[in-house]
């Protein structure tokens, strides 16, 4: 598999030094041109180009859209219009309508299209989704996320669309589904045009809920993941890079028990590799990707809902 890199900022020169590693990486679009002089001095064997449309016309499988996301939909479909396999930097699209239209092209096309929704390839996760689909925890009651820092404010996309597409996506994946309701309230602390604090609260088939709790302005950082079922917890500590097991959970007659917990080993490989490695693969045998384009329409869909709940 032939993959070019379109976008070198600040998180495509990680997607291009991962792509290199897998030994995939045909090319690299930088319009910056001393970024675009530093890629070819460090990747002297990959080509070079200052321009996504002369991208398309060369030799490739695919090609990963690291770019501004207002401009994910035009490449997007001239890729998928070239025959190019198409990994996207999430969010997909700055609106589900787009993102729509990208997955009915890639569709049509035949072509592989995922969405870099890394969160699903932190080993944490994929060892929750194991332990939720071989019922360790008993049934699924609850997931809660948290992403709060002092973080970098986009002051043209709201922190739900920044921080919260992460865990909208580990949610979905997570749960297995999109949420039938959604409640939500929304915050302007730091008086910007768009919302800097979100709290969401959504209900998923079977009654599960989902918590979701995303903002700039918050003085520590705290990223973790609560996975609540009838006989056990997990938490996932994303900064410390932990996963606990709590044996602790309350029974038919309101009675606490408590065996104690202990951290699960995780895998330590990096989510991008991973990610990568994934969406590789199925250009190579064509299968459904994690992630895939309906799953990330799905997300969008969640997140214009959160939108509308948090506005009202």
């Amino acid at each position: 598999m032939r993959l070019i890199v379109i976008g070198g900022g600040a998180w495509g020169r990680n997607v291009i030094r991962n792509a290199y590693e897998l030994g995939v990486l045909a090319g690299i679009v930088e319009g910056d041109a001393e970024r675009a002089a530093a890629y070819a001095e460090t990747y002297p064997d990959v080509a070079s180009f200052d321009d996504w449309h002369q991208a398309l016309t060369a030799d490739c499988d695919a090609v990963a859209i690291v770019t501004p996301t207002d401009t994910h939909h035009e490449i997007a479909l001239a890729a998928i219009a070239a025959g190019k396999d198409v990994f996207v930097e999430k969010p997909m699209a700055p609106c589900a309508e787009q993102a729509r239209e990208m997955a009915a092209a890639a569709a049509a096309a035949g072509c592989v299209l995922m969405v870099g929704h890394l969160s699903l390839f932190q080993p944490a996760i994929t060892r929750i989704a194991d332990a939720i689909a071989h019922n360790e925890l008993g049934s699924l009651l609850a997931v809660r996320h948290e992403r709060l820092n002092l973080g970098r404010v986009r002051p043209d996309e709201n922190v739900t669309w920044d921080l919260g597409v992460h865990d909208v996506a580990a949610m979905q994946y997570l749960i297995g589904c999109a949420p039938t309701h959604v409640r939500g309230s929304a915050f302007r602390l730091l008086g910007l045009s768009v919302a800097d604090d979100v709290q969401a609260q959504l209900t998923f088939a079977g009654g599960v809920r989902g918590d979701l709790h995303c903002s700039w302005l918050w003085p520590e950082t705290q990223r973790r993941t609560i996975v609540r079922g009838s006989h056990g917890m997990l938490v996932f500590d994303e900064a410390e890079q932990t996963l606990t097991l709590f044996r602790r959970w309350i029974d038919a007659e309101s009675r606490a028990h408590n065996e104690g917990g202990e951290v699960v080993p995780i895998d330590s490989a990096e989510p991008l590799y991973a990610e990568l490695a994934h969406f590789a693969a199925r250009v190579v045998d064509r299968g459904q990707p994690r992630a895939g384009a309906e799953d990330a329409v799905s997300v969008l869909e969640t997140l214009e809902r959160l939108d509308i709940a948090a506005a009202e």
